[in-house]
């Protein structure tokens, strides 16, 4: 049996505020809300002059900011003070198990630690540990690079999936952790749900997490010996970035004559992250639609039903191709105007086994780049939720395309033979449920 750090995996030194007031504490994720300023307005008066991670944080929607640099700088300070003057408590080596029950009912689970960036590669059929779930696209990684990169402190909004479907790991950990008195309990402010974590420590606690995370290897070992262990579910450009970050300062660690034992034991080697069972109930995986803006919707349709060696039949509402859309994970409906002005629906019927957007927007994205030789007016945006994709699809020169429920069975195979998703696959939950900064580790 391996041990857990031949898998990448390691207990992380958690610092946790002394002082725990979770709703001002803990705010979202900074790649939420990014074109809604009053969210973060929201949040910077909830929080007021308390510690928060608030403060430790650049939310995205700052990110074209002229101010950044000076923000960027005032994180850095901040994370020094806080470290300096107490806010913290003594640092606790463990792992923590995590649930988190959100306002919609949902409760997730969670396993915070820490990875191995060695065993991570975002890049195309990598075979590496743990893998991109969607296009890492290069630019966006730069700018992230200026508020990781010497940064004191680090905190996860990373979120890993497990193709886990005997729920050993997370909720097995869980059964065992839940036994003692809880690190943290709370609320989570503008609408987070509520929160509890628990320490995970004990030689039998690690053992059972050993164990668990063997049978999983052995299970998504391939043929050719590579183990596709955690797939990448939100934050896969920040975790792109730690990477980036890594690579850099282990080339100037080596300049200086660092040695290998040196390098292993660098804290920027590693990221903390939050495991989560891709089969967890409380983890919803919602499909990201498509518009499209100034197509010839049939010939569209006529080009992906040849291509997909789909069929084609046309429902009487809204709700009728909604509901035979939810039924399968391989059709895909239309909803446009014709050219009489006649709202039509249509429904593209497949027998694709993979993830269906793996499948379709490659074939979307070469018929754009053909149309936009004559029509350089075309565009395509990512929606949630049906109804905006009717509303939109009801109005003049714009195609609503829906896709089918995400299947979990076929998630970390479709990875694994195809490579990362295309850009806006699927969303996990909505927004509001999004991982809320809790626990940090030391970094630079």
């Amino acid at each position: 049996m391996k041990n857990i750090e031949e898998f990448g995996l390691q207990i992380p030194e958690i610092l946790l505020p002394a002082k725990v007031d979770l709703s001002k504490w803990s705010v979202i994720a900074c790649d939420q809300y990014t074109q809604d300023k009053n969210y973060w307005k929201k949040a910077e008066e909830n929080v007021g002059t308390s510690p928060s991670t608030l403060n430790l944080i650049l939310p995205e929607v700052y990110l074209s900011s002229p101010d950044k640099a000076q923000r960027i700088e005032k994180i850095r300070k901040t994370m020094k003070d806080y470290l300096s003057a107490g806010v913290f408590a003594p640092a606790k080596k463990c792992f923590v198990y995590l649930e988190r029950t959100t306002a919609f009912g949902r409760t997730r689970k969670g396993l915070v630690a820490q990875i191995d960036l060695e065993t991570y590669d975002w890049k195309p059929f990598s075979k590496a540990n743990i893998r991109a779930t969607e296009a890492t696209i290069v630019d966006r990684i730069p700018p992230r690079k200026e508020i990781r990169k010497g940064a004191p402190l680090e905190l996860p909004h990373i979120m890993l999936l497990v193709n886990d479907k005997d729920k050993l790991l997370v909720e097995g950990i869980g059964q065992l952790a839940k036994n003692k008195n809880p690190l943290y309990q709370g609320q989570l402010m503008n609408n987070g749900g509520s929160i509890k974590g628990w320490a995970v420590e004990s030689s039998e606690e690690i053992n059972a997490l050993t164990n668990a995370i063997n049978k999983i290897a052995e299970k998504n070992t391939s043929s050719d010996g590579s183990t596709f262990l955690f797939a990448v579910g939100d934050g896969n450009h920040s975790l792109a970035t730690a990477k980036a970050v890594w690579d850099e300062y282990k080339e100037e660690l080596k300049a200086k004559g660092a040695s290998a034992s040196e390098l292993k034991n660098c804290p920027v080697r590693y990221a903390l992250i939050e495991i989560v069972n891709i089969y967890d109930d409380g983890l919803t995986f919602e499909p990201i639609h498509r518009v499209i803006f100034n197509i010839d919707t049939e010939k569209l349709i006529n080009k992906l039903c040849q291509q997909l060696e789909g069929k084609v039949s046309e429902k009487a509402t809204a709700a009728e191709l909604e509901e035979a859309v939810k039924k399968s994970s391989a059709d895909f409906g239309f909803a446009y105007l014709d050219s009489e002005g006649k709202q039509k629906y249509i429904l593209l019927s497949t027998e694709i086994k993979e993830l269906a957007v793996s499948r379709l927007q490659p074939l979307i994205d070469d018929f754009l780049k053909t149309e936009a030789v004559s029509e350089p007016t075309v565009e395509i945006d990512y929606i949630h939720g049906a109804d905006e994709v009717f509303r939109l699809g009801a109005q003049a020169k714009s195609t609503g395309i829906l896709l089918p429920p995400i299947a979990k069975d076929s998630f970390f195979e479709t990875i694994n033979g195809r490579g990362p998703l295309p850009r806006k696959s699927f969303s996990m939950g909505e927004a509001d449920e999004k991982r809320f900064y809790l626990e940090c580790r030391k970094l630079f």
